[in-house]
C-alpha cells in the first residue's frame, strides 16, 4: 500500500510517500480500499510535533477515510466486500488501504461521493457535539462560529441553520458569499473587523448564546466578553498557536499563556458554561457517535446538509495540501485522493 509517513517534526516537506505491506484484517475489523482521506488541523499540529495525541515518529496520521470494504474480519456481520463506507480512523488515514474496527465504520449512500463522505466524520461529528450536546443549542439561539470557512465551521453553519439557530461567523471576506449560501446570517471579516464589537452590534449588545471556538489562546477571553447569560462556550482546538503551517514554540507558549484561567466563582456570577471537545478522546463512546452519524447521513439524504469539498490533492501531494490549509486558502474540506 501507499502511505504518507512523518519521520520527524517539521514543515510540509516532512510528509513522505512510502510503500508498505497491506494491513491484515483482524477480528472485528474491516479493511477499506481508501478512495478519499480527510485532512484536519490536528494533522498539521501532529506533523509539527505539537499534538500530544499523535503516535510517536515515524507515524501515519489521518482521522477519517471513505472507500469500499475489501475484507471483513472474524465476527463482522454488518459489512460485506464492496460496501461503500466512511470511517473514523485512530490515525493511519493517509494511506490507500486501512484496517478499522467495524464499530467505527458507517455505510454511505450511492449518492454521496467518496470525497464528500470523507468530509463528514470529523467535521460533522465535532460540529454536532459542539452545537447540540456540549453547547445545548436550540432553535432561536444565536451561535458564533469562528473560522466559518473551515471544515468544522461549514458543518456547524449547516447544522445550526437546519436546527433554526441564527448564525454569526468569522471568516475572510472572500468566503462570506459562500458562507451565507450555507446558512450564515452575519459574516465578520476577522482580518479587518473587531469581532467583539461586531457581535455586540448585531445582538444589540446582549451577546450570543453559543460560541464554537477552534482557535484558543487570547481569542477565548474575547469570546467570554460576548457570551450572553446562560450561554455556552465550546473550545475544540488551538489553531491560534500555528502560523503558516510552521512550528513556533514561542507562539504556542504565547497562545497557552494568554488563554484565560477560568475561575469557578466568576462562572457562577456570569451564568456561563464552558466546555472542551476532542473527538479523538471519544473512542469509548462509539455507540453514541454511531447514532449521531446515522442522523447526519439522514440529513444528507434529505438535502438538509451538503459537505463542501474545497480541493482534492493526490496522496503524494500531502505537503501541498497542508500548506493550502495553513495559508487559510480552503473554503470547506481538503481531501487526499490516493
Amino acid at each position: 500500500m501507499k502511505q504518507i509517513v512523518i519521520r520527524r517534526a517539521g514543515g510540509p516537506e516532512v510528509l513522505e510517500l512510502h510503500e508498505a505491506p497491506d494491513p491484515v484484517v483482524g477480528p472485528g475489523e474491516v479493511v477499506i480500499a481508501v478512495r478519499a482521506s480527510g485532512i484536519n488541523f490536528a494533522d498539521l499540529m501532529a506533523r509539527m510535533g505539537m499534538y500530544p495525541d499523535a503516535p510517536p515518529f515515524p507515524c501515519v496520521v489521518g482521522y477519517e477515510v471513505a472507500g469500499t470494504v475489501s475484507a471483513c474480519g472474524e465476527g463482522v456481520t454488518s459489512f460485506e466486500r464492496g460496501d461503500r463506507v466512511m470511517a473514523l480512523t485512530r490515525f493511519g488515514g493517509y494511506q490507500d488501504v486501512v484496517a478499522v474496527p467495524a464499530t467505527q465504520v458507517f455505510p454511505i449512500p450511492d449518492s454521496l461521493s467518496f470525497s464528500a463522505a470523507a468530509a463528514i466524520p470529523v467535521n460533522y461529528f465535532t460540529a454536532w457535539l459542539a452545537l447540540f450536546v456540549l453547547g445545548n443549542g436550540r432553535a432561536d439561539d444565536t451561535v458564533l462560529v469562528h473560522n466559518g470557512g473551515g471544515g468544522v465551521g461549514i458543518a456547524a453553519i449547516q447544522l445550526a441553520r437546519a436546527a433554526g439557530l441564527t448564525v454569526v461567523t468569522t471568516a475572510s471576506s472572500w468566503k462570506h458569499e459562500e458562507l451565507r449560501r450555507n446558512g450564515a446570517d452575519t459574516c465578520i471579516d476577522y482580518r479587518t473587523e473587531d469581532f467583539v464589537e461586531a457581535v455586540r452590534a448585531v445582538t444589540d449588545r446582549r451577546g450570543v448564546d453559543l460560541i464554537l471556538d477552534p482557535l484558543g489562546g487570547p481569542n477565548i477571553r474575547k469570546d467570554l466578553s460576548v457570551l450572553a447569560p446562560l450561554g455556552h462556550l465550546v473550545g475544540f482546538g488551538l489553531s491560534d498557536s500555528v502560523r503558516n503551517g510552521r512550528r513556533s514554540m514561542a507562539r504556542m507558549l504565547r497562545s497557552v499563556f494568554l488563554m484565560p484561567r477560568i475561575n469557578m466563582v466568576s462562572l457562577f456570577n456570569r451564568n456561563h458554561a464552558i466546555a472542551g471537545l476532542n473527538l479523538g478522546h471519544l473512542w469509548s463512546e462509539m455507540d453514541r457517535l454511531r447514532g449521531i452519524g446515522d442522523e447526519i447521513l439522514t440529513m444528507y439524504e434529505a438535502g438538509t446538509i451538503s459537505p463542501v469539498v474545497a480541493w482534492e490533492f493526490p496522496l503524494a501531494a500531502a505537503g501541498e495540501a497542508h500548506t493550502f490549509i495553513a495559508e487559510r486558502k480552503n473554503l470547506g474540506k481538503v481531501i487526499l485522493v490516493p
